[in-house]
Order: C-alpha cells, then structure tokens, then sequence
C-alpha cells in the first residue's frame, strides 16, 4: 500500500532539512538537497513501520500547500 505525504523541505545556510507534518518527529537535515529527499524516504518507512509494529493507525495524508502572492 503506496502512501503520499507532503514533505516541508528548507534550505539553511550548509545544509537542508526536510519534514513531515502529519507525522510528527519524523525530520531529517542532510547537506545536498538530493540527499535529505533520500533520508526523508527512509524516515516516514521506518516511522510507518513503528507505528504498524506498536498498533497505532498510519495517518491520512492531510496537509496541504498553497501559494500566496502579497
């Protein structure tokens, strides 16, 4: 069962983070952009997994993004 959940990538001055709102604690900081988007990937498996594994339900995809122009 494929999953899709909106990841937050930012950039900071030598490095990237990434995270997932909807699943909270699942974060990953990498130095190349291409690698905290492979990080991330294994992040949510390995967080999908502990929850499966504890009992608790996987969440819904809920987030959205939207751009606003001011």
């Amino acid at each position: 069962m494929a999953h899709e959940f909106l990841v937050i990538i930012e950039k900071g001055r030598r490095n990237f983070g990434a995270y997932v709102p909807v699943l909270p604690g699942c974060a990953v900081v990498a130095e190349t952009r291409e690698e905290v988007l492979r990080l991330i990937r294994e992040a949510i498996k390995l967080h999908l997994e502990s929850l499966r594994e504890s009992g608790d339900p996987v969440p819904e995809p809920s987030s959205t993004t939207e751009t606003v122009q001011v």
